[in-house]
């Protein structure tokens, strides 16, 4: 065939691309002109729902390179022995905005690493903060919708953001990671990246250990202020895409190095705080970042739609090794994540490239919209007489026991509802006093457009909460605002 010939979408070369079929050379349009046809309906549905949240995003394809065994830890292959190498794919997006919006807003950034490895596909699917703003997955409607538009207007309302976050002081962490510079990166490359949740890790003997999972920017950490980032949402709203298509395209390829913390069972038990609540961190201090390994990105798609928009992470594509914690935001994930790629994409969707894993898979689901990856007269049910495929009892579920203290109810105690000792932390730690001069303008001015008659009742309960977090804190913050406060209401606000 003449691959340079014009055809329709089912071969058949064609001419006339530009010129309706009419009646005579000025009549109405025919409707036999099938090519008019089937150029239309499919500009029509070129575009498959947007993502609720992370709808603006940057894909990248790359390495992995593991440089520490961790059999001690796991069982999976991809962690048996430094050296060690698979491929990836990367996809880093803000969060609120929809997909025409700047990447340069004020937003966390997602941070979702695909690891094709033998045993088949992994999905990190974790942001560029070590915390979130709900430990609860029940809550997450509700925040979305509050970070999101107003029903009446269309329009984002900081008004309904600060009342949500004063109305769940859980999320005061992330709240002031955001409103730090850390909240407007420089692009996707100078940022670091966390897994976010607990996981878990599982070895040969069946031992379970905790773990976190951070990567480390190797382009050093940088920032925008709010000013340069208000700026720059005008000047070039793709700002963080064209700083990674550029990067790759003159060879300067991002590196990240990825860690680990562990914790074993008897620890996790005797932690000051859940270990499996993702408001908090692990100090390092005590769980000490451990090398496992580097990621390199070198290869932008070459289509964006196919690739970027098409890819499907879920936290619930895990591979032997690696499992899950009784995280309750992780738990609503495992499900929620896949079933939005279902609506958005389809019930095939691991089919696709950027979703298949390059081993291939052995299974009994067939059928459904756009398969194509079928297993052709190969029986559709198990147990059969006439395939060979067998479970592998090598890949057996990591068998636990279920108790209050250990599963349902782990680790419930006076610790559980401190919310303000590891952001008092984060203000006195871990900013330097510029950065905490740059915390206190962003929440000011972010807080200066609350409105309406709950303006006093919303702006006094986040007060109170950064009162609790660190008095030195909360006094300038109210200073900022220009509210007075008395001795008796900084009492009020610190018990």
């Amino acid at each position: 065939m003449d691959h340079n010939k014009l055809t329709n979408s089912s071969g058949a070369p064609y001419f006339e691309h530009q010129d309706s079929q009419t009646v005579g050379a000025r009549g109405p349009v025919l409707l036999q002109d099938f090519i008019l046809q089937e150029n239309l309906a499919h500009f029509v549905r070129e575009r498959i729902p947007e993502r609720i949240v992370h709808a603006k995003g940057t894909g990248v394809y790359g390495k992995f390179t593991v440089t520490h065994d961790l059999s001690k830890y796991t069982k999976a292959k991809l962690f048996s022995k430094a050296g060690n190498t698979c491929k990836i794919f990367a996809r880093f997006s803000t969060v609120a905005g929809e997909r025409g919006s700047a990447d340069t807003e004020r937003d966390p950034r997602g941070f979702a690493l695909k690891f094709y490895t033998e045993e088949g596909n992994w999905d990190l699917v974790g942001n560029n903060t070590p915390v979130f703003f709900i430990k609860d997955a029940k809550k997450f409607p509700d925040f979305i919708h509050s970070q999101k538009r107003v029903p009446k207007t269309n329009l984002r309302d900081k008004t309904m953001m600060w009342d949500f976050w004063s109305l769940n002081p859980e999320s005061l962490h992330q709240v002031m990671i955001l409103m730090s510079d850390r909240g407007t990166p420089y692009g996707f490359r100078h940022m670091h990246g966390f897994g976010s949740h607990t996981f878990s890790m599982i070895n040969e003997n069946n031992e379970r250990t905790w773990v976190k999972f951070h990567f480390k920017t190797q382009q050093e950490i940088k920032n925008f202020t709010d000013e340069e980032a208000e700026r720059m949402k005008g000047e070039n709203p793709d700002f963080a895409q064209e700083d990674m298509v550029k990067a790759i395209e003159r060879g300067d390829f991002p590196k990240w190095k990825m860690y680990i913390q562990t914790m074993t069972e008897e620890q996790a038990k005797d932690f000051r705080w859940n270990p499996f609540d993702v408001t908090k961190v692990w100090f390092q201090e005590e769980f000490p970042l451990m090398e496992v390994g580097e990621m390199e990105l070198n290869e932008i798609p070459v289509n964006y739609f196919t690739h970027v928009e098409q890819a499907a992470f879920s936290p619930s594509n895990l591979i032997n090794g690696i499992s899950f914690s009784p995280d309750k935001m992780l738990q609503g994930r495992l499900f929620s994540y896949p079933d939005a790629q279902r609506y958005r994409i389809g019930v095939n969707a691991h089919q696709l490239p950027v979703n298949a894993c390059p081993f291939g898979f052995n299974n009994y689901q067939r059928d459904g919209a756009m398969a194509f990856n079928e297993a052709g007269d190969a029986p559709n049910y198990f147990p059969n007489s006439f395939d060979r495929v067998k479970p592998d009892p090598d890949y057996k579920n990591f068998e636990y026991e279920i108790t209050s203290m250990h599963v349902a109810n782990f680790n419930r105690n006076e610790f559980d509802d401190d919310h303000y000792t590891q952001p008092g932390l984060f203000y006195t730690k871990a900013l330097n006093e510029n950065d905490r001069q740059h915390l206190i303008k962003n929440i000011v001015k972010h807080m200066q457009g609350i409105s309406g008659p709950k303006r006093e009742e919303i702006i006094g309960r986040q007060l109170c909460h950064f009162f609790r977090a660190n008095i030195e804190l909360g006094m300038k913050i109210a200073m900022g605002l220009q509210i007075n406060i008395d001795a008796n209401m900084m009492s009020h606000m610190k018990t």
